[in-house]
Parts: C-alpha cells; structure tokens; sequence
C-alpha cells in the first residue's frame, strides 16, 4: 500500500467516524453531573453503593456528584451548565426557576406525598389552627414546596400571605428559629419534619393532605436531554429501582440513611413512610398542579411575572 492510498483510507475513516459521532472527544469518557440536596433519599442511596456508576461505564460515562442546600440554587447551576441533572426538587422550584428563565426538562417524578411537608409549632404552643398564624411570624424555605403549602394554607383560611410575616430560612436555620423562640411556626418537609417531631416534640398544625400534592421531580438541562437520552434512561431507571426497595425494606432503608444524614433511624423510618417514593414518567395532565403553584406565586407578587407553565419541556422516556 502506497503513501497515498493510506492517506485516502484514514481520511475516508476519519469521515465515516465523525458522521458516527465517533470523533476523539466522543472516545473520550462523559461525567454525569448530579445536583442533590441532603434529603435527596433515592440519588443518596444510588451514591453511596455507586449502582449508577457501575450502570453507566458501559456508556462510557462517569458521575459526578455537586450537593446544595435548596432547589433554586441547583435549578440555577442547570440552568448556566454546571450540572447536567437535578436530583427531586419540590413542585415550586421548577416554577420558580421557569420565572427566571431556565431552559430545563422534567424527566421523572416521584408520585404525590403530601403529609411529607406540614406546618409545625412547639409542642406547648398555643396556636391550634392555620387561622392563628395570623399576626405571626412563619419560617419557610423561599420557592421550597413548603412555600407553596403555607400560601395554600392560608388561602383555606382566607388569608393573604402577607397576614403573616414571613422569615425566609434554611431548613436548618427554620428548625433552630422555631426551638429558639424567634418564630411562632415553621413550614418543613421531610426528613427534617419528621426529625423535628421525634427529637423536639414540634406538633403539626396542618399538612399538605387536601391542599398540595408535593411532587417531586428530576430535571436536566434542555441540551443534556436532547442529547444524552440513554444515560437518562438508565438514571430513571436506576431511581425507580432504589424507590421500590426502599418500600419494600423500610428497617433496612432507615438505617442506610441514618449513616449517611447522620440522624437517628426512627427519624428516617418516619419521614420515608410519608414519601411515596414511586418514581414514574411525567406527562402533561399530571402537570396541572404546577399552574396552579405559578399563579399563587404570581398572585401574591412572589413570582415578577405569570408563566405558562406548560412551556417546560418533558423528556420523552422510552416505553418499557
């Protein structure tokens, strides 16, 4: 074979290999990166025994995982590319995150957990209804699910937002306002509701039952889903593996996330009771609660502008 017919057949092959896809970089090993937060039960478990990593290195692909203390600050980093997937954030943080622009993709959600987020006070407070928060001041997590309940809340009662004073806290921060004195309620969602409850005796006035489904949902930037839907497939199905055993092994669950939350397995045990944990395909009629979490937003100037919130795109999984 002479210089010339090499020469031809390289460049005929480096041709065929990028019309495949299959230029250097391609060869190269892809990263995953996953935002999470601390109660981010089903990604916390996938993480610790490495069951996506070990799923996806036939891909070619590893994982990376970046934790957060809320869901706006990891619709934020999705949205400018800093990670290509969110582990389940709550119901108002994608709305949230659609008002200030995100392109992202809904691709999976767990099924409806409402008493998995509830209003608390002291164990020896005084207020007995929702209809007493009024005059009070209330911790709440800004654009949390948890937001959404107390507006829902107050609205049963006939009460504007603005009846109440709001202390926009973290969930730790919310947790010590309340034991502290500093707020007279405090809106929660699990694991840190139900660690309230057993180790400081805080007693529900009222949970989502009847007023919001507290969904959650698994997002990715609209590029990553349009490009990288077979690690998108694995990963869902991977979560819907961890949701079904966590069901099916509560002791043993309990114990898992204890060692990694660092808090006691009855804690553990409590909180997971509440979520359904059934990760399932997210389609557009399911959606119809988060118009109606917009425009409460909105309604309240919580939220600069109204949305439409079936502009979102929604990940077209594969039929199993």
């Amino acid at each position: 074979m002479n210089r010339r017919t090499l020469a031809r057949l390289v460049l005929t092959g480096l041709a065929l290999g990028a019309s495949l896809g299959l230029t250097p970089a391609a060869a190269e090993e892809a990263t995953l990166r996953i935002g999470y937060q601390r109660s981010s039960a089903l990604i916390s478990l996938l993480r610790q025994d490495e069951t996506l990593e070990k799923a996806l290195k036939p891909l070619n692909v590893a994982v990376s995982w970046h934790e957060f203390t809320s869901g706006l600050p990891i619709m934020e980093a999705l949205n400018v590319g800093r990670i290509d997937v969110s582990a389940d954030v709550a119901d108002t943080v994608p709305v949230f995150a659609q008002g200030a622009g995100a392109k992202i993709t809904y691709i999976a959600q767990e099924a409806a957990s409402p008493e998995a987020q509830a209003i608390l006070v002291a164990g020896d407070s005084p207020l007995k209804t929702v209809a007493d928060l009024k005059g009070r001041k209330v911790a709440v997590t800004k654009g949390a699910g948890s937001h959404y309940l107390l507006l829902a809340a107050l609205k049963a009662e006939g009460l504007p937002f603005k009846s109440i004073t709001p202390a926009y806290l973290t969930p730790a921060d919310g947790r010590s306002a309340l034991a502290g004195g500093s707020v007279d309620a405090w809106v929660a969602w699990d694991p840190f509701l139900s660690a309230a409850q057993v180790q400081a005796g805080a007693r529900i006035l009222r949970d989502g039952t009847g007023l919001s489904a507290y969904k959650r949902y698994y997002l990715a930037s609209d590029s990553y889903a349009q490009k990288r839907g077979d690690v998108l497939t694995l990963l869902v199905a991977k979560l819907r593996e961890a949701g079904t055993w966590v069901k099916a092994n509560p002791d043993a669950a309990a114990e898992r996330l204890a060692a990694l939350w660092k808090i006691e397995p009855e804690v553990v045990k409590r909180a997971n009771a509440r979520r359904s944990y059934r990760v399932e395909p997210v389609s557009r009629d399911g959606l119809a609660e988060q118009q109606t979490i917009a425009d409460a937003f909105h309604g309240e100037g919580l939220l600069p502008r109204a949305i439409d919130t079936s502009a979102l795109a929604i990940w077209d999984a594969p039929t199993r």
